[in-house]
């Protein structure tokens, strides 16, 4: 459309996350980060460079992670936030107790100084005192309109007012032109990047378009007529409404790497909606505006990087944002919804594997993991009894979840904790003293040790046992070499250091669903060691494997070809190049994969495809996550010369050619000598092997020897087998529900010190003689300050000193009949003193049978009164403690 012009009105992203935090803070807005600018990683450097703020967000988040409601939550944010902004409504009142999570966004130190103006300039209403009639509730709403979903929306909407949904035609259509009119025609899109912008914003959002279009991202473009404006519909002007919705959480991390190589992007965020209107104009006019266009290209395109940056926009650590979800919402909405369609087609065993990985993902505690499995299991019985065979609705299920919740949690106060809310059953004043009930300020650290390690499934292990079965399979690509390591395998009895029965499934040679094929094997010869020689490209194949591992009693292995990857893909091209030149070599293969094969080029870029979307990391974390262990198949040579051109462009040109193939025709449906690109098929495949065969000496130099990627396969399977296979770190961030705050000690030099003062001081010699604190003292610590005596703010506040060393003076050693201590006195870091919350800062040392630790604090007291000893240090002796959260 050459005389069309058009412009694009945004919703600003700023207002959006205004508007996202609000829902998500409840009554309150808070600004916590001040990161400086330009930080590579920002993340990890948090003690070091954050001010307070910033570190106590994170220490407060980590201290209410598994039990944060919103009356306590926002309670601390208040507390901890350099500014607080009310909202205008009331979470509690509006959305009850139940707090989904928060949202932190890294930003510059000048942010707090423009949003002091901004506040300044536009101050918020005065709430106090004002009593709004906000009516019903979300719950109350959706309860009374639960039978009808359209019914209620209508209703949801009618109550959000007419500021924010004018009207529902925008949800439901227009009467006068028919529901099905509602989505625009698919052309929009490609009229609109034809378009000539008439003014900045357009121009960037079709830029962003544009790259996320040529780059193949996974995002949908959904266009909507807007109904607002229905009487344009029939003129030459077109408006409509465009959501970008993105897929995948890889195309963010892609599209980052793209912003850093064109600092002028605009960021993307999840929910971009935009309203788009296109409009034809006079000749004059048109040429006029594609004048000032130009122009502003030129502008844009020639203006100096530093601008684009000091704008915020293509800054890469100003737009990084992370969402802190808490464990009372994410048991509702992962653990119960999100696992009902698992519950009802799969059983209770597959649903427990499921809420069970989903926890140990998250770094849930070992207790939580405990009480949480307790109730779930209750849950999964309950609702099976009551639906039957019926699946209970995700859009309904709390209708059923919220009383099975609220009887459950009357039970016991541990229970309420659990739950978070449920009716009215939890006082939120009360919340935190149900949370810490029964917990000894000073006797945490031994709760998480009582307790075993819940289990996901006999698919995830660090062992097998010999009483039951092993898979061994291949998520990999054709030409990896899995069937010539079966062989190596099979052919050689007692490789894997095991005296059960070895035996291998081909899938070219099996007829018919080949895992279906694996199951009935395995179901006559449960504790085999199978070879499943196919590739398992998806997590619909993972899954049917633990499905066979739970109803055959077995383990399973991944082996996968060992590769660096790329962004979106956990095999790198050079990988994919040894596996096409491998099938090229091959000849007579059972499936027809080889030489003589026109396709083979297609089939492998088919195979590599399966895999889009997952970069390296992701993908073995994943595997490591399901299955517990991975065994890597060494492939290419690390001191290897790069790719060459000619093989790097030929790949990627096929790749290019296989993405219009499947945006054309889908994936599988239409093979590509029939289809219209027949012709560009049939050339590339022919160039594809003179380019391959032409650096055949490359391909074969980069590759490790074969017989060295078996030796070390076996070696890692023969590991698993005998149990001394250690599963993997993943490097994920372990969350934990941080209880107090502390200065923790070498255990080591404290008992020096004792034997040194025991030397000195007979009584002192006396008094340890029958202690044995050289075993029975393993760890020491100075409690800086307690959730439950302090405030989760007091414990948050030590965020900024985490892992920081920190002098501690030891001016004295109390002892009594049930408890001995050592005084200590805190230093400094960086010039700040370090301050205890406790009246009397120590080192429990000792407590007598049926003592709890921190009876210790009640030392000096004993002392005034007579029934405590005092043995001075002096000079103090200086050790280095590190601060910690317990």
């Amino acid at each position: 459309m050459s005389g069309c012009f058009l412009h694009v009105r945004k919703i600003l992203v700023e207002a959006w996350l205004f508007l996202l935090h609000q829902v998500l803070l409840n009554s309150k807005l808070h600004t916590y980060l001040r990161l400086t600018e330009h930080l590579p990683h920002p993340l990890p450097f948090l003690p070091n460079l954050l001010r307070k703020s910033a570190t106590s967000f994170f220490a407060a988040y980590d201290a209410l992670c598994e039990e944060g409601t919103a009356t306590p939550v926002c309670k601390a944010l208040d507390e901890v936030a350099d500014i607080s902004v009310p909202g205008s409504k009331d979470h509690i009142k509006v959305q009850g107790e139940i707090l989904e999570g928060l949202v932190a966004r890294i930003v510059s130190r000048d942010s707090s100084n423009h949003m002091e103006e901004v506040l300044r300039e536009f101050p918020p209403p005065l709430m106090d005192g004002i009593v709004h009639d906000l009516g019903p509730s979300l719950r109350e709403i959706c309860a009374v309109n639960r039978s009808d979903e359209k019914q209620q929306i209508q209703a949801l909407l009618q109550h959000a007012g007419t500021s924010l949904c004018p009207s529902f035609c925008d949800w439901f259509g227009n009467g006068a032109v028919g529901i099905h009119f509602r989505n625009a025609d698919r052309s929009v899109l490609s009229k609109f990047l034809q378009a000539h912008p008439a003014d900045f914003s357009t121009t960037k959002l079709q830029e962003m378009i544009r790259l996320m279009r040529q780059r193949h991202f996974g995002v949908a473009f959904k266009c909507y007529c807007n109904f607002n404006k229905i009487d344009s519909l029939s003129s030459d002007d077109l408006h409509f409404k465009m959501v970008i919705h993105v897929h995948n959480d890889s195309v963010f991390r892609r599209y980052q790497q793209e912003m850093r190589r064109n600092r002028g992007l605009w960021p993307l965020y999840r929910g971009f909606f935009v309203d788009i209107d296109m409009f034809k104009l006079n000749k004059e006019k048109a040429a006029e505006l594609v004048k000032d266009g130009n122009m502003l290209l030129k502008n844009i395109n020639g203006s100096d990087v530093s601008s684009s940056v000091s704008d915020g926009l293509a800054d890469e650590d100003a737009n990084l944002m992370v969402k802190l979800k808490f464990l009372t919402y994410k048991l509702r909405t992962f653990l119960i919804r999100n696992g009902l369609s698992i519950l009802f087609k799969d059983g209770p065993s597959a649903y427990k594997t499921y809420y069970l990985r989903q926890m140990k993902n998250w770094g849930t505690s070992t207790i939580k993991q405990k009480e949480l499995s307790k109730m779930l299991d209750e849950w999964a019985v309950y609702i099976r009894r009551k639906c039957g065979n019926r699946p209970l609705s995700s859009s309904t299920y709390l209708s059923e979840a919220e009383p099975f919740l609220e009887q459950y949690a009357k039970r016991s106060p541990q229970n309420q904790a659990l739950i978070g809310s449920a009716g009215s059953l939890v006082s939120t004043e009360n919340f935190l003293a149900i949370i810490d009930g029964g917990r000894d300020e000073e006797g945490d650290l031994h709760l998480d040790e009582e307790v075993t390690p819940l289990q996901p499934s006999p698919s995830t292990i660090d062992t097998v046992p010999k009483d039951e079965g092993l898979i061994v399979f291949f998520p990999g690509i054709p030409g990896c070499a899995k069937s010539a390591l079966c062989k190596e395998i099979l052919n050689t009895p007692g490789v894997l250091g095991d005296d059960r029965p070895i035996q291998s499934l081909m899938g070219d040679l099996i007829k018919g669903r080949y895992w279906q094929k694996v199951i009935d094997e395995r179901k006559k010869k449960p504790s085999v060691i199978t070879l499943a020689d196919k590739n398992a490209p998806n997590e619909e194949v993972w899954k049917l494997i633990e499905d066979m591992c739970r109803s055959t009693k077995a383990s399973a292995i991944p082996v996968v070809p060992d590769s660096e990857g790329t962004d979106s893909n956990p095999f790198s091209l050079d990988a994919l190049a040894v596996f096409i030149f491998r099938v090229l070599q091959r000849a007579n293969h059972p499936g027809n994969l080889d030489k003589a094969s026109p396709n083979a080029g297609y089939v492998l870029l088919m195979f590599y495809h399966l895999y889009e979307g997952k970069n390296r990391k992701e993908f073995e974390t994943e595997l490591f996550e399901r299955f517990g262990a991975l065994v890597k198949m060494p492939l290419l040579k690390p001191d290897r010369n790069s790719l060459p051109e000619p093989m790097k462009a030929i790949l990627e040109e096929g790749i290019s050619l296989f993405r219009l193939h499947t945006n054309r025709y889908g994936r599988y449906k239409t093979e590509p000598s029939k289809g219209s690109y027949a012709k560009e098929w049939a050339q590339w495949e022919k160039r594809l092997r003179e380019v391959l065969f032409g650096n055949a000496d490359y391909l074969n130099s980069i590759q490790i020897p074969f017989d060295i990627a078996v030796k070390q396969v076996i070696e890692q399977l023969k590991d698993v087998v005998k149990g001394e296979h250690k599963t993997p770190e993943t490097e994920k961030r372990k969350f934990g529900n941080i209880v107090f705050a502390a200065v923790t000690m070498p255990v080591k030099e404290i008992n020096c010190l004792l034997n040194e003062i025991a030397e000195k001081e007979p009584k002192v010699k006396d008094f340890l003689g029958d202690k044995d604190l050289e075993n029975n003292l393993r760890k020491a610590h100075v409690t800086l300050a307690h959730k439950r005596s302090h405030g989760v703010t007091a414990v948050a506040s030590y965020g900024i000193f985490e892992k920081q060393n920190i002098p501690v003076d030891v001016t004295a050693l109390l002892f009594s009949d049930k408890s001995a201590a050592l005084e200590v006195q805190l230093g400094s870091v960086n010039g700040e003193n370090i301050s205890s919350k406790n009246e009397w800062p120590h080192v429990t040392l000792w407590t007598a049978a049926g003592v709890p630790p921190k009876e210790a604090n009640a030392l000096p007291q004993l002392l005034i009164e007579g029934k405590a000893s005092r043995v001075e240090i002096e000079p103090p002796f200086t050790i280095a403690g590190v601060m910690d959260f317990y």
